[in-house]
């Protein structure tokens, strides 16, 4: 599976952080600086309408390239990969049953966060400058029926995540099912895997300059407005993160599993610290598993098999992202989702963790998918892809540490949990 790749597949993250880093500092100042000059110089707008514009649309049309094929493959190899579940019964219903239940609670802390706070009030961002036009938004019946495709190339086509993702569980259930019929498909699209997370570390190669063009953009038309809301953001969902690892883990550690967190975070620190400098759950999942084995006391025979699918599958901290980011966007143009549009984001995140291969980058492509399905400007990136990237290191040690959390749990509901180990020094 590519969550599980070694870190050296997709580059120098370390080299590609300080790259979108200059990238953005450097979109910042230059586009302050055109702003101060003034917007109406010829010279400004070559740079802003022309240039930045079109490298900035050209990165953006690589995201959205990227979205439907990697939400399909992934998706599907991600639950073909539960074959273990048929084996293990009741261990790996609780588990995915418990990673489901963790992406649920963050993003819908992201959204009420977002909502109560407001990150992306006072942009004033123009709708009509993107040709964007907002549509009606459907009633909850109509949501849960639009879930399910009637015509799944139809739904990959118009850009319908959510009956690409059904579509895509249904075919990895399908795939695991028909046994050594289904390995042949298995095997292709594990390769189509690879290939497109070759094409993820493409496009992350030139992300520091998109961003550079993208930011700078905004902040030529914004000025130094834009730093406030921006770093509103920032600190929200630094915020949402920091409560979901210390506040929501310990809790159901404690609710489920009658175990104390403190131990729990301290022999976590070097998963985390790996997770936080790679921003690559696959990259830490070697440490991450010995970690919950010899350190935690997780039985191999557990933590073999929910560490690994925690790293395909429990992206909690890319689910936050996506609940503040989202309703950040919306907020920026001044559009109003409505609690049925909530709903919607909470449900199309939760579903698009599974497919969220746990390699850098990715997450802000499966934004790009929630965006879509949406119906939001996906051109709002833009604003807080700059910023990324330092989130990025941050909800990827959120996303390990739910990893081990879910372990410690399922280990002790089975028995095979040797507290001994656990409550040690």
């Amino acid at each position: 599976m590519s969550a599980v790749e070694p870190e050296n597949a997709f580059g120098d993250t370390q080299l590609l952080t300080r790259r979108i880093l200059i990238g953005l500092a450097a979109g910042m100042l230059l586009g302050v600086a055109i702003n101060q000059a003034g917007r109406d110089l010829a010279i400004a707008q070559f740079l802003v309408d022309d240039l930045f514009y079109v490298v900035g649309e050209i990165f953006l049309r690589s995201l959205k390239l990227l979205v439907v094929p990697l939400v399909l493959v992934s998706l599907a190899c991600g639950t073909a990969a539960l074959e273990d579940v048929t084996k293990l019964g009741r261990i790996g219903g609780k588990t995915l049953a418990l990673y489901m239940l963790t992406t649920a609670i963050a993003i819908s802390l992201a959204i009420l966060a977002a909502v109560i706070v407001g990150p992306g009030v006072g942009f004033d961002l123009p709708t009509e400058a993107i040709g964007y036009a907002a549509k009606g938004t459907p009633g909850f019946a109509q949501i849960l029926i639009e879930i399910f495709p009637d015509n799944p190339f139809e739904a990959m086509s118009e850009g319908r995540m959510l009956q690409v993702i059904v579509f895509s569980v249904l075919l990895g259930v399908a795939m695991t099912l028909s046994g050594e019929s289904g390995r042949g498909l298995l095997n292709l699209f594990e390769s189509a895997n690879a290939v497109i997370m070759k094409l993820v570390f493409m496009l992350m190669q030139i992300a520091p300059i998109g961003i550079f063009c993208l930011i700078a953009k905004v902040f030529a038309n914004e000025g130094v407005d834009a730093f406030e809301n921006l770093f509103k953001y920032f600190i929200l969902v630094l915020a949402v993160l920091m409560v979901h690892a210390f506040v929501t883990y310990p809790v159901l550690l404690m609710l489920f599993g009658r175990l104390r967190p403190i131990g729990f975070f301290k022999k976590l620190r070097a998963p985390m610290s790996v997770a936080f400098g790679t921003a690559s759950s696959g990259a830490t999942l070697p440490v991450t598993l010995r970690t919950t084995e010899q350190r935690l006391g997780v039985d191999p025979s557990i933590a073999s098999f929910t560490v690994p699918l925690g790293a395909t599958i429990n992206m909690d901290g890319t689910a936050i992202m996506q609940g503040v980011a989202t309703v950040f966007i919306a907020q920026a143009y001044g559009i109003d989702i409505g609690p049925a549009g909530y709903l919607t984001i909470v449900l199309t995140a939760t579903l698009a963790s599974v497919g969220t291969a746990g390699v850098p980058g990715v997450g802000t492509i499966m934004l790009a998918m929630v965006l879509r399905q949406m119906d939001l400007p996906v051109e709002g990136i833009g604003l807080i892809l700059g910023v990324d990237r330092l989130l990025d290191m941050t909800r990827t040690a959120v996303n390990i540490t739910g990893d081990a959390a879910v372990s410690c749990i399922v280990a002790r509901s089975e028995g095979k949990l040797d507290l001994e180990t656990f409550n040690g020094p």
